[in-house]
């Protein structure tokens, strides 16, 4: 099925006994490019340390988009329930989970960190030197109707939050936090070129940044994109594809350069993006989508004294902050559509066009 954009719906399962839970739904990535929606178990009571979670939305990543190509940085077994971004409703808990209770709205933390490293220990989740995984990539996702987790990995939405906006926050707002204000150290007053501003992560950075009193520079694939950036609040807007942006950037800053360029989108722009940096000035990258490798000139590494951060995820406290930023309003989710559960494979083909601006939202 390489190429195929549908979902195949396989809800046939043979009939199980009277004692047996009654079956829910679930989207399993069968093979490359495959998703189907099927049925499976529901998951036992949760253990004396977990919850179970209804789940209600699931965002779009593009780390979705690599699995359901075939790119896995672990080796992982197929099939495998796809969804690695999502918030639900707990509807059970176990005997020692404290602070949570049923009918409570939770953002879920996708790594399956092992809460007794140093890093962990230190509330640094995303560095945890025992990581079990990645849901939806390595071990099952979020896109199923119920499922288990260790109560420590559910953040509580505050008042105001619905599921989709907490859907939002363990990835898209969360990894903009951690890598705008933990790594890049982004202060007020500064300049801050954003690439692919009209990405799920692009159209977070812009709101977050201007929210801090950054200026805000972003890169977009075209005019209808761009307008939808600077009613974001982007100071300038560059279509890339009519203009070098690394030329624009120059002229715009008076040849200075940016304080800071926020960097996912890889190859492609990794060259531009060190070169729109001042003297000094810092990139914080999270993505490759266009490709893993890139050449870096270390004169210029050097010479320039640029700074060049890795960020990977976000910590169970970025969650907590970014939900808080979402229920004072401080930043809101940029939703480009929200789908049902059948229209997935619509979703991670646009997706791997470029085909959005903002979110695409699951809703089971």
């Amino acid at each position: 099925m390489r190429g195929s954009c549908c979902v195949t719906e396989v809800l046939t399962n043979e009939k199980l006994p009277e004692s047996v839970a009654q079956p829910m739904r679930a989207l399993q990535l069968k093979a490359e490019r495959e998703v189907a929606l099927v049925n499976v178990d529901p998951p036992p009571q949760p253990g004396d340390d977990e919850i179970q979670v209804r789940i209600r939305a699931v965002a779009l990543n593009h780390i979705d988009v690599w699995g359901w190509r075939g790119m896995a940085f672990a080796r992982r077994k197929l099939p495998i329930i796809i969804g690695a971004e999502a918030a639900g409703e707990i509807v059970a808990a176990g005997a020692n989970v404290d602070g949570l209770r049923t009918g409570q709205l939770v953002a879920l933390y996708g790594a399956q960190t092992c809460n007794s490293c140093a890093p962990c220990r230190e509330g640094r989740d995303n560095f945890c030197e025992n990581v079990g995984g990645i849901h939806g990539f390595h071990r099952d996702g979020f896109a199923q109707e119920l499922v288990n987790m260790p109560a420590r990995l559910a953040v509580p939405a505050p008042e105001g939050v619905d599921a989709i906006a907490a859907a939002c926050a363990p990835v898209t707002f969360g990894t903009v936090e951690h890598m705008l204000f933990d790594n890049a150290r982004l202060r007020s007053g500064e300049t801050v070129l954003i690439q692919a501003g009209g990405s799920g992560v692009g159209t977070a950075a812009i709101l977050m940044a201007k929210a801090a009193g950054a200026s805000v520079i972003t890169t977009v694939g075209s005019d209808e994109k761009a307008q939808k950036a600077r009613e974001l609040g982007a100071d300038h807007v560059i279509n890339y594809r009519e203009e070098r942006f690394e030329g624009v950037v120059r002229k715009l800053t008076s040849k200075r350069g940016v304080d800071v360029v926020f960097e996912h989108v890889g190859a492609d722009t990794w060259a531009g993006s060190l070169f729109s940096l001042r003297k000094g000035g810092r990139l914080v990258t999270c993505g490759s989508t266009t490709g893993l490798t890139a050449e870096i000139n270390l004169f210029q590494l050097f010479q320039q004294q640029l700074r060049i951060f890795g960020s990977f995820g976000c910590s169970m406290n970025n969650i907590r902050t970014v939900l808080d930023k979402l229920a004072r309003g401080t930043v809101h989710p940029v939703i480009d559509s929200v789908m049902s559960i059948e229209d997935i494979g619509v979703g991670l083909k646009r997706l791997e066009d470029r085909d959005v601006f903002g979110k695409i939202i699951v809703t089971l």
